[in-house]
C-alpha cells in the first residue's frame, strides 16, 4: 500500500495523531518505544487503510 497525503498541513495532522495513539500505547505498556517511528508509519498505513483504532499497530 502507498501512503500519501494531500499537503504538508495533512502529513502533520496525520503525525500528530500517531504520536497522540502513540503515547496511549506507551501509557497501556508501561515503558517506552525506541522503534516509535516503525510505529508510526504502521499507524499511519493503518489509518489511510481505514483501520486506525485504539487497538496498537501490529508487527
Amino acid at each position: 500500500m502507498q501512503v500519501t497525503y494531500d499537503s504538508v498541513a495533512d502529513l502533520a495532522e496525520a503525525l500528530r495523531r500517531a504520536e497522540t495513539a502513540h503515547g496511549r500505547h506507551e501509557q497501556e505498556t508501561g515503558q517506552p518505544d525506541p522503534d516509535w517511528p516503525t510505529w508510526y508509519a504502521q499507524y499511519m498505513m493503518d489509518e489511510q487503510a481505514g483501520d486506525a483504532g485504539p487497538a496498537s499497530p501490529s508487527g
